[in-house]
C-alpha cells in the first residue's frame, strides 16, 4: 500500500497540439480554390522547426526523403499531408494502390521573376515580355522543370495543368506576383514537349474553360488546343553576314520583289495524306524556287498558331508560337536561315487587329474583358466575328509591341506586314451609325490604335534599323509610311490598294471598252509618291469567286495570257515595290484554294512556263536596273511620255535612277491591235528592248523591234528624240538605254 504522502503528483495539464492547418485552409486546398498556396504548401518554419505540407491526391501515404532517409508525413485529409521534416534537401515519395513514385515539391522553390521584371510588367514596358512570361524549360537547384508565368489580374486562382499533373488544377496552383496580375510557378519534371493549359477561377468564383498560354511558344496540332512547352533557346544562327547587309536590301532605293506564300497550300505531299511541306522541306524547295524566280523576299501569310485552317492564319490564337502544322520552332528558324543563305528576306504577316473568340483563346481570359474591350461597339468586329484588342491598356499594348520584337529577334525575320490596318485606325470601320463610340474628341479615329502602331514601328526600327514594316492600309490615312517624329505612323511601306483595284478593274474589261476607263491606269500616278508603296497582287485577289489572275483577263485563251503578260510588264515598269501571290507567277488557271496545292501540272505546260519565264526575267531586270527601282518612291524617278492616249489604250513613260544610271522607257498597248508608232525618248542613241511580253519564249507572237531601236528622230511627245517602233498587240515593252 502506498502511503498517501508518497503518491505521485498528477501530470500537468497541457493543451492538445494546435492543428497544422485550420479547417478552412484544408477545405480550400482540397477544392483547389486557395489563392496563395505558397503560404501553406511546401517548407515553412514553425518555432524553429521545418514543417512540410504537401498535396498529392493520388497518394495514400507520403514521405519526405532527406539524404535517402524517409520521414513519413502524417495524413491530414484526403491527399493532404504534413509534418516536421529534418534539415537538408528533400524530395517527396508517394505510395498508393500498389505503386510508389518520387518527385520534387514545386512548393519548395521560390519566385523566379525578378523585381525588374515585376516593375516592367506592371508598367507595361517589358520589351522582352516573352523572356518573363510563357513556359521556359530550365534547371533550378539541380532540378529540371519548366517555369510558367501568365498574366491574369482578375483571377481568384490560376493553375497550370498538363500530363505532368494529370490535368488536375489543384496540384500546381500558381503564385501571384504583387499587383502585376502575373502568376508564376516552377514545375519540376515538366519538360520540352509537354502539353499544358491554364485553369483559371474567375473573379466571381467561376471555373473558366481551360486557356492556352497567350505567350506560349508551341501548340498542339489543331484541332487540339493545348500549348506545348518549347525550348526556344540555343539556336546556332549563321546569318550574321545577311543581317549586317540587310538594311541596304530593304531601303526605299533597293529592288524589292516579294513572293507571297500560304505555306499550307504551296505544295503538298500526296503520298503522305496530302500534308503540306514542313518548314525544313520549304527551306529546300520553296527557298530554291523563289530564288530561281528572281524574287528578293518571301512573305508568309500568318504563321503564328491558329485553330481554323479556313482563316489562313488571320485569326491567330498563339501569337508567340510558329504553327506546329509545319514543324517545331527551331525548324521555322531553319527556313529563315535558308532564305537568308539564298539572298532572300523573310516577311511575316502580323495580325494585331483582332483575335478569334475560341474558348481556349484570349477572349475573357481571366473571366473579364482583359485583352479586349467589354463594350462590343469597341471590342467586336462584326465582319469577322472576332474580338478587338484594347490598345489603350498598357499591358495589352506591351503584349503586342513585344510580340513584334519577338519575331524580329528570336526568328530573325526581316519584316512584318501588318494586316487590316484600316480596321485599327477607325472606330467606325464597317459600322453603322450608333454601332461605334467616338473618341474623346468626338471623332472616328482610334487614337489608342494609332499610338500602338507608332510605338510598334518606332520601337522595331529603333532596335533593329535594318528591318521593314508594311501596312495593309486601304484608305487615304495620311503619312502611313512617314516617320513618327514627323507625325507619321512609322511604317516603312504601304500596300497600294487603290492602284491594285483600279488597274485590275481596267484589265478585266474587254479591250473595246478600255478607252472609257483609261484613267484607271493613270490615276495612281497622282499619289504614287505620297507614300512608300508596294504594288500588291495578293491572295485576296484570287479567292472567294474572284478567279485566278489569268481567269480575270478577257478574250480567248491566247488573249487572256497576253493580257496577263502585258499587265505584269506594266506592273514591273510602274513605280513601287512588287508583290505577287504564289501561283500568279505561272498563270495558275483556277483560283487559289487553301485546301489543295498550286497547279504544278499546269506550270509545266508551255504557255504557263512562258509566263513564269517572263516574271523571272522581269525580276532579273528590275534588280539589275537602278532606274526601275532606285527612285520607286520619288517623283524624280518617273516622267510621262504619253499618258493621255485613251483612244488607243496605249501608255508610255520613262523611269530614271540617279546620275549615271541608264534610264528606261516603258510602252504598253492594251488593245489586240498591232501598232506602228513614233515614240518620244529622253535621249538619242541606242535603246535595247530589254523585255517584250509578246516574245515567243513567253508564249507571245514574237512581234517586236529586233532587240532594240535607235532614237535619232525629231523631238516628240515632249522628249528630245524619238524612234519609230512596233507595239505588238496586248503587250508591254521595256527599253533600256545602252552606253
Amino acid at each position: 500500500m502506498i502511503h498517501p504522502m508518497t503518491e505521485p503528483s498528477p501530470p500537468p495539464r497541457t493543451s492538445p497540439p494546435a492543428p497544422l492547418l485550420d479547417a478552412e485552409t484544408v477545405s480550400r486546398l482540397l477544392a483547389g480554390s486557395h489563392d496563395d498556396p505558397f503560404a501553406v504548401l511546401g517548407p515553412h518554419d514553425r518555432a524553429g522547426r521545418r514543417v512540410v505540407v504537401a498535396f498529392d491526391p493520388g497518394a495514400q501515404e507520403l514521405a519526405a526523403v532527406v539524404g535517402g532517409a524517409e520521414t513519413p508525413l502524417p495524413r491530414l485529409r484526403d491527399g493532404l499531408f504534413g509534418g516536421e521534416v529534418p534539415p537538408g534537401r528533400y524530395h517527396l515519395r508517394g505510395r498508393g494502390y500498389g505503386g510508389q513514385w518520387d518527385y520534387e515539391d514545386a512548393y519548395r522553390f521560390g519566385p523566379i521573376l525578378s523585381d525588374l521584371d515585376e516593375y516592367l510588367l506592371g508598367e507595361g514596358t517589358h520589351q522582352r515580355l516573352w523572356e518573363a512570361l510563357g513556359a521556359h524549360p530550365r534547371t533550378l537547384d539541380g532540378v529540371e522543370g519548366t517555369h510558367f508565368a501568365v498574366w491574369a489580374p482578375n483571377a481568384r486562382r490560376v493553375s497550370v495543368v498538363g500530363g505532368f499533373n494529370a490535368w488536375d488544377g489543384r496540384r500546381h496552383v500558381m503564385r501571384r506576383r504583387g499587383a502585376t496580375g502575373v502568376w508564376e510557378i516552377f514545375v519540376p519534371g515538366a519538360r520540352e514537349g509537354a502539353a499544358y493549359k491554364y485553369e483559371i477561377i474567375g473573379p466571381h468564383g467561376e471555373l473558366l474553360p481551360l486557356k492556352a498560354d497567350p505567350v506560349g511558344f508551341g501548340s498542339q496540332h489543331p484541332p487540339e488546343t493545348a500549348s506545348v512547352v518549347r525550348d526556344i533557346a540555343g539556336y546556332g544562327w549563321k546569318d550574321l553576314a545577311w543581317l549586317e547587309g540587310r538594311a541596304a536590301r530593304q531601303r526605299r532605293d533597293a529592288p524589292i520583289s516579294i513572293y507571297e506564300v500560304h505555306l499550307g497550300s504551296w505544295k503538298r505531299i500526296w503520298d503522305q495524306g496530302g500534308r503540306p511541306l514542313s518548314y525544313k522541306e520549304a527551306a529546300r524547295d520553296l527557298v530554291g524556287y523563289a530564288r530561281d524566280m528572281g524574287f528578293t523576299h518571301l512573305e508568309f501569310l500568318p504563321l503564328s498558331e491558329y485553330p481554323f485552317d479556313g482563316s489562313w492564319g488571320y485569326q491567330p490564337v498563339g501569337l508567340y508560337a510558329p504553327s506546329i502544322r509545319f514543324g517545331p520552332p527551331h525548324e521555322f528558324r531553319d527556313l529563315v536561315e535558308a532564305a537568308h543563305g539564298a539572298g532572300l528576306g523573310v516577311i511575316l504577316d502580323w495580325v494585331p487587329g483582332h483575335f478569334p473568340t475560341d474558348a481556349h483563346g484570349l477572349g475573357r481570359f481571366d473571366g473579364t474583358a482583359l485583352y479586349e474591350h467589354a463594350d462590343p461597339r469597341e471590342g467586336f468586329h462584326q465582319d469577322w466575328n472576332t474580338l478587338i484588342y484594347n490598345y489603350g491598356r498598357s499591358e495589352v499594348a506591351n503584349f503586342l509591341v513585344a510580340n513584334a520584337l519577338y519575331w524580329l529577334e528570336e526568328y530573325h525575320v526581316d519584316g512584318l506586314r501588318v494586316d487590316a490596318v484600316a480596321s485599327m485606325l477607325y472606330r467606325d470601320y464597317s459600322r453603322k451609325e450608333g454601332e461605334w463610340i467616338p473618341n474623346r474628341h468626338g471623332g472616328r479615329e482610334n487614337e489608342e490604335a494609332i499610338a500602338l502602331l507608332k510605338r510598334v514601328n518606332a520601337t522595331a526600327y529603333g532596335l533593329h534599323p535594318g528591318i521593314m514594316t508594311v501596312a495593309e492600309e486601304s484608305t487615304s490615312f495620311p503619312k502611313v509610311s512617314q516617320p513618327t517624329d514627323v507625325g507619321g505612323l512609322g511604317f516603312g511601306y504601304k500596300w497600294n490598294m487603290g492602284w491594285m483595284n483600279d488597274t485590275l478593274r481596267y484589265m478585266e474589261r474587254d479591250p473595246v471598252h478600255r478607252k472609257w476607263h483609261h484613267h484607271q491606269m493613270t490615276f495612281g500616278l497622282h499619289y504614287a509618291f505620297s507614300e512608300n508603296f508596294v504594288l500588291p497582287i495578293s491572295h485576296d485577289e484570287v479567292v472567294h469567286g474572284k478567279g485566278s489572275m489569268v481567269g480575270k483577263m478577257p478574250g480567248s485563251w491566247w488573249e487572256k495570257l497576253a493580257n496577263l503578260r502585258a499587265y505584269y510588264g506594266f506592273m514591273w515598269g510602274h513605280p513601287g515595290k512588287k508583290l505577287l501571290f504564289m501561283g500568279c507567277e505561272f498563270a495558275q488557271p483556277a483560283e487559289w484554294s487553301h485546301r489543295g496545292q498550286l497547279d504544278w501540272d499546269a506550270a509545266q505546260r508551255p504557255e504557263h512556263a512562258g509566263v513564269a519565264r517572263l516574271v523571272r526575267d522581269l525580276n532579273t531586270l528590275y534588280r539589275a536596273t537602278p532606274s526601275l527601282h532606285a527612285r520607286d518612291c520619288e517623283p524624280e524617278g518617273f516622267a510621262w511620255i504619253e499618258g493621255g492616249d485613251a483612244e488607243g489604250s496605249t501608255l508610255a513613260w520613262a523611269r530614271f535612277g540617279f546620275e549615271g544610271d541608264a534610264p528606261c522607257v516603258i510602252l504598253c498597248n492594251f488593245t489586240p491591235v498591232e501598232r506602228r508608232s513614233r515614240i518620244g525618248f529622253p535621249s538619242a542613241g541606242r535603246w535595247a528592248e530589254a523585255v517584250n511580253t509578246d516574245a515567243a519564249l513567253y508564249g507571245g507572237g514574237n512581234r517586236g523591234n529586233q532587240g532594240g531601236v535607235t532614237a535619232e528622230g525629231p523631238a516628240w511627245m515632249g522628249q528630245p528624240s524619238s524612234a519609230e517602233l512596233t507595239l505588238p498587240p496586248l503587250s508591254t515593252l521595256i527599253f533600256r538605254r545602252e552606253g
